[in-house]
């Protein structure tokens, strides 16, 4: 992707959400679930594995991947054993991510939810975090047939919440989330570093305290995101009842 000219704007209407690794540093969480579980059937996995394996694909490509000689049974209970760490696990919000989703909800901007994540893991981790009410669409891993990369997850969401995809700002922190949002036709901000930026987003943070937050939706009814280079401003439309 050709680098951002500086002062670059875009204009949309609606925000959505991924949620491991954007929302709630899950990384930790995961990575030692899957160790722990693979463990227990007698596979240890190399660094290398879990990133490659792990992180940016649904639980039922990771399980494949690892235990490829197993019967789908026999997946499908590792994989069961998985989730039930992750849903019982507790997770701390990414800096700065449960205070902006809050205030865009408040402010009456459409937030939604595009994650490879299900309902009971969603209802822990966003519970304890007190951000289920932000937002008005969900999209987990049970609502579309296919999942990132593929460009359904964002699609499904856009649909939901009533805005064009491309009048949609996406937050996203691995490739395959990165491209699923952009063949969608979204504009997407990677929480995150270089590989982002070279799968498609239009600017990569490390997490939301490096966005400048700007823009009053009491005021000219709209909130400005931008990184703090200046590579890249995103305005967001409030809703009538914001402020």
């Amino acid at each position: 992707m050709q680098p951002q000219a500086a002062g670059t704007r875009y204009e949309v209407e609606a925000v959505v959400f991924d949620m491991d690794g954007v929302l709630i540093d899950s990384r930790p969480v995961i990575e030692e679930a899957w160790r722990s579980v693979a463990r227990r059937h007698g596979r240890v996995l190399a660094d290398p594995e879990v990133e490659e394996y792990v992180h940016g694909r649904t639980g039922d490509q990771t399980v494949r991947l690892i235990f490829p000689h197993h019967s789908d049974a026999d997946r499908k209970a590792i994989w069961a054993e998985v989730d039930t760490v992750e849903e019982e696990a507790r997770y701390r919000a990414v800096p700065g991510a449960d205070g902006l989703a809050d205030r865009l909800w408040r402010a009456g901007v459409p937030v939604g939810l595009a994650t490879s994540s299900w309902t009971r893991k969603i209802d822990n981790a966003l519970g304890g975090l007190g951000l289920l009410d932000v937002f008005r669409v969900r999209v987990t891993r049970d609502d579309v047939e296919r999942g990132k990369p593929h460009p359904d997850p964002y699609l499904s969401a856009c649909r939901g919440l009533g805005i064009r995809p491309e009048r949609t700002l996406v937050f996203e922190d691995s490739v395959s989330g990165v491209r699923s949002a952009v063949d969608a036709g979204a504009v997407c901000v990677g929480i995150g570093g270089r590989a982002l930026v070279e799968a498609g987003a239009v600017v990569a943070v490390p997490d939301f305290t490096a966005l400048v937050v700007g823009g009053s939706a009491a005021g000219d009814g709209t909130i400005t995101l931008s990184d703090p280079d200046g590579l890249v401003t995103v305005a967001l439309t409030a809703g009538p009842d914001g402020g």
